[in-house]
C-alpha cells in the first residue's frame, strides 16, 4: 500500500470525502485532489497535518507502511568528531541527507557538507 493510498483509507474509515478530510487536517482541498491524483507527493508539514488530526495513526504506519514499531529504539544525540576521511564510494551515489524520525513525530535533518 502507498502513501497515497493509506490516506486514501484514512478517509474511508473517517467517512470524509477529499473537501471534508482537507478541511479537518487544514489544507486547501487542492493540495488533496493533487495527492490522490498524483501530480503532488505529500510534503512533510502535510504529514504532520494528518498526524496531528488523527491521533491514534502511527507515523510509522503512514509514512512507510510498517504495522510493526520498534520501540528498543532511542534518539541518539549526535556529536561533531573529526574522523578520517571515509573511503571513496565507487557508486555515482552518494549520500546528501538523512532524516531521522522520532516516536514523538518530530524529526532531525543531517546534511552532508
Amino acid at each position: 500500500m502507498t502513501l497515497t493510498e493509506r490516506i486514501k483509507y484514512l478517509m474511508k474509515m473517517d467517512n470524509l470525502p477529499a473537501a471534508s478530510f482537507a478541511e479537518k487536517i487544514g489544507v486547501q482541498p487542492s493540495s488533496i485532489s493533487h495527492i490522490l491524483s498524483g501530480r503532488n507527493k505529500p510534503s512533510l508539514e502535510f504529514i504532520q497535518k494528518i498526524l496531528a488530526q488523527f491521533p491514534n495513526v502511527s507515523a510509522d504506519w503512514l509514512i512507510t507502511g510498517n504495522t510493526k514499531i520498534k520501540t528498543d529504539i532511542q534518539p541518539i544525540e549526535i556529536q561533531e568528531t573529526k574522523q578520517p576521511s571515509p573511503t571513496p564510494i565507487t557508486s555515482e551515489k552518494q549520500v546528501k541527507k538523512i532524516v531521522l524520525f522520532y516516536t514523538d513525530n518530530t524529526f532531525e535533518e543531517i546534511i552532508k557538507q
